[in-house]
C-alpha cells in the first residue's frame, strides 16, 4: 500500500472513533486568533461543511492520551503565544499535520507552542486551510492539479509575512523567524522554504511587501516529498536552492504513513545545494507522536532541536 493510502486509512479510523465534537476551534484564554486574510482568502474553496473540532476516542491514543483535530478549515488564522519571562527574540510558526485533510491542533500544535514559549521563543500557530478535497487535488504530490499554488502554501507565505511585519509589536527579531511542521505540515515547511522568491497570491496589503522566507526550518516526519515509488527523486514542486533556509529533519525508519525516504530525498537535495541541514533517523517511532514522550528514544527529539 502506498504511504498516502495508509495515511488516509489512519485518518478514517480516527474519524470512526470519536469522544467529542464541537464547532469552530478557539485557543485557550489569553491567546487571540487573528484572521490572516482581511477579506475572502485567495482561491477560496467551498468546504463540505462547517469547521468542526473532534477529540479521538480511547482506541486512538498517543502516549496514552487522546488528541484533537480540526476539519473543514476554510478561514485560516494565526494565534500568537508569547513567552513568559525570557524572550530570545526568535519566533516559530507551527504547521500541524493531518494529511491535508485535518489539523492535529493539540498534538502537533498547541502542545508545541506550550513547549516553545518555555524556551523563550514566540510561537505562532497557523490554522491553515486543508484542501484535500475535490477532483483537482493531487493527494500523492500534495498540490492542486493544473494550478500554480495550493491554499495551504498561500496561508503559510502570508503568515510568515504577517509575523515579520508585526515583529516590533510582538517583540520578535525579524531575522529569527522559523517554521516547524509535522507530516503534511512538514511538506508545507519544505514548500514555504523553497517558494519564497515570489508570492503565489496577489498582494493584499503592506504586509505582503516584506519577505516570506523562513530563517530556519524544522520538518518532522514530513510527507509528499518522495512521490515516485520506483525512483528516488524529490517532488518536482520542491525547488531547493542555495537560499533554502537551514533545515532540521527527523524521521523514524518504521514510519507506516510517510516513508523515511521522504526525509532522505529532501536531505540529499539540501546537501547537494550546500544548504546547512541535519537529519536525525531512528529505527523505531512510527508516525504522529508530536512532543509526547514514550519509551522510544525518538520522542526525545525536542532536546536535539533545542540544542
Amino acid at each position: 500500500m502506498k504511504p498516502v493510502n495508509v495515511a488516509l486509512c489512519v485518518l478514517l479510523c480516527a474519524f470512526g472513533s470519536l469522544s467529542a465534537q464541537q464547532s469552530a476551534w478557539q485557543p485557550s484564554p489569553g491567546h487571540t486568533q487573528i484572521p490572516i486574510w482581511p477579506e475572502v482568502p485567495p482561491d477560496a474553496q467551498q468546504a463540505p461543511g462547517p469547521e468542526v473540532v473532534t477529540t479521538t476516542g480511547n482506541e486512538h491514543l498517543v502516549a496514552g492520551k487522546p488528541w484533537t483535530y480540526i476539519s473543514n478549515v476554510s478561514r485560516p488564522t494565526i494565534t500568537v503565544y508569547s513567552p513568559n519571562g525570557k524572550n530570545t527574540g526568535a519566533a516559530i510558526l507551527v504547521f500541524p499535520g493531518g494529511g491535508y485533510q485535518i489539523l492535529a491542533i493539540d498534538l502537533e500544535g498547541t502542545e508545541v507552542c506550550a513547549w516553545l514559549t518555555t524556551k523563550g521563543i514566540t510561537c505562532v500557530l497557523l490554522k491553515y486551510r486543508v484542501p484535500n478535497t475535490g477532483p483537482s487535488w493531487d493527494q500523492r504530490r500534495g498540490v492542486y492539479r493544473n494550478t500554480k499554488s495550493s491554499m495551504a502554501l498561500e496561508d503559510a507565505q502570508r503568515s510568515i509575512a504577517l509575523v515579520r511585519s508585526h515583529a516590533a509589536e510582538w517583540h520578535i527579531d525579524p531575522q529569527k523567524i522559523g517554521v516547524l511542521g509535522f507530516s503534511a505540515g512538514g511538506h508545507l515547511v519544505a514548500e514555504v522554504s523553497t517558494h519564497f522568491d515570489q508570492r503565489v497570491y496577489g498582494a493584499v496589503d503592506a504586509a505582503d511587501r516584506v519577505s516570506c522566507r523562513p530563517d530556519f526550518a524544522v520538518a518532522l516526519y514530513p510527507g509528499h516529498l518522495w512521490i515516485t515509488d520506483d525512483r528516488f527523486e524529490l517532488n518536482p514542486d520542491i525547488h531547493v536552492s542555495p537560499n533554502t533556509p537551514p533545515t532540521f529533519l527527523l524521521h523514524a525508519e518504521n514510519d507506516p504513513v510517510d516513508s523515511v525516504k521522504e526525509s532522505l530525498v529532501y536531505y540529499v537535495a539540501l546537501k547537494e545545494a550546500k544548504v546547512r541541514a541535519e537529519l536525525h533517523l531512528y529505527a523505531e517511532g512510527g508516525h504522529a507522536f508530536g512532543l509526547r514522550q514514550t519509551r522510544l528514544p525518538i520522542t526525545r527529539w525536542p532536546q536535539l532541536f533545542a540544542t
